[in-house]
């Protein structure tokens, strides 16, 4: 085992404290993950998955922790669910941001309510 049940942290150094520490502590992998955040275009998006294969370096879990912990400092929105779904909780929030920058959206079906998801098929970024 590497240590992280000793530390509070994952093997990408992610604390599991509930809260974020220091910005000055923020570590190398959260930082990766921020400028990721930072370079999708407005009006499109990228998974966490594809976040984390961008980088070469942990996973969609590790890139939910990241955004959840620091991601409001950067453009939160633009990194989604794989299925378009919103983020439980900020739906209006980012759904603000999708029609504001023109991010394809897809009608809300009968069993999903009334809030749209992302169409990923238009909306998803690929880094290039």
């Amino acid at each position: 085992m590497s240590g992280t049940a000793d530390t509070g942290a994952d093997e990408t150094g992610i604390p599991a404290a509930a809260e974020p520490p220091e910005a000055a502590a923020l570590p190398a992998y959260a930082e990766r993950v921020l400028d990721v955040a930072e370079l999708i275009p407005p009006g499109r998006v990228m998974t966490y998955g594809d976040v984390a294969e961008w980088l070469e370096e942990g996973g969609p879990r590790q890139v939910g922790r990241v955004m959840a912990l620091y991601g409001g400092v950067v453009p939160w929105w633009r990194v989604v669910r794989a299925d378009g779904a919103l983020l439980p909780g900020s739906e209006l929030r980012a759904l603000a941001h999708y029609r504001e920058e023109g991010t394809p959206l897809r009608e809300a079906s009968r069993a999903g309510g009334h809030i749209p998801r992302i169409d990923m098929r238009r909306a998803r970024w690929d880094g290039s």
